[in-house]
């Protein structure tokens, strides 16, 4: 069962708690909230919820993945599948998937249990290949420690290459301010 329309809200108000000026920018979540259709499936349209993993080193880097639909580099993570409970353990899914990074390699960051570090509404273009209009993704990005190192093994189909960037390089802006806020260094 994916997660919930009550289990978002909740994670939702949580973060609003901590960041409560991101209230307006969230206002295409809030209208897939109240919709009867399941907010976590791709299919759901024009606003679905997708998750990523924002995972440190014990040096401070932040691991990137080069996706191949996109050509970005960005946190590992992606769609919600039907066997997903919860937000943070969809991005913990999509983390092995991507990188073969498995869940007890990585801990949540310290005061982030519950709460993602950042949730980012971005426009994604029309795909008439997969039959899918415009839409929006509301991405809920939860950040772990790497308790153990682990080698990296990329899901190829999806992921041609991987690098660990300072918090100053990580690709995404929003999440460079937050993680500039996170003590240094990160250990284990």
């Amino acid at each position: 069962m994916p997660p919930s329309p009550d289990h978002i809200r909740a994670t939702v108000d949580a973060y609003l708690t901590r960041y409560p000026s991101e209230r307006h920018a969230l206002a295409a979540l809030f209208d897939a909230l109240a919709s009867e259709d399941d907010p976590t499936s791709r299919k759901t349209f024009p606003t679905h919820v997708t998750c990523s993993a924002i995972v440190i080193d014990g040096s401070s880097r932040v691991l990137h993945i080069q996706h191949n639909a996109t050509g970005k580099a960005l946190a590992p993570g992606g769609h919600n599948e039907p066997g997903d409970q919860d937000l943070p353990g969809a991005a913990l899914r999509e983390l092995f998937e991507e990188t073969g990074i498995p869940h007890d390699a990585v801990a949540p960051f310290p005061g982030f249990e519950t709460v993602p570090l950042d949730i980012d509404v971005h426009h994604i273009a029309a795909n008439p290949a997969k039959g899918e209009p415009a839409h929006q993704h509301v991405d809920f990005r939860w950040v772990f420690h790497l308790r153990t190192q682990h080698a990296v093994t990329l899901q190829t189909d999806e992921v041609s290459g991987f690098e660990w960037r300072s918090f100053d390089d990580s690709a995404s802006p929003t999440v460079r301010a937050k993680l500039a806020l996170l003590p240094r260094p990160i250990r284990s």
